[in-house]
């Protein structure tokens, strides 16, 4: 997953909370906040995994989260 398709899958997933979520939840198996897991070079793949298990995303909408359809 590319930063830019964990960014798309965040505010895809959780709109206006998305922005509030990622500066202030704080995930519990990387010990960061989204945002600074990004800066600090955590995999968005990994942060995705673990922003979705700690809001109970489903995992039917944790796969292939945030890519775009292919060009036809």
């Amino acid at each position: 997953m590319r930063r830019s398709e964990f960014l798309r899958a965040v505010d895809d997933e959780f709109g206006p909370r998305a922005t509030t979520l990622m500066s202030d939840l704080v995930l519990p198996g990387i010990g960061l906040t989204p945002q600074d897991a990004l800066e600090a070079g955590v995999s968005p793949r990994e942060i995705w995994l673990s922003l979705c298990a700690e809001t109970d995303v489903p995992l039917s909408r944790r796969y292939g989260a945030g890519r775009l359809e292919p060009r036809r």
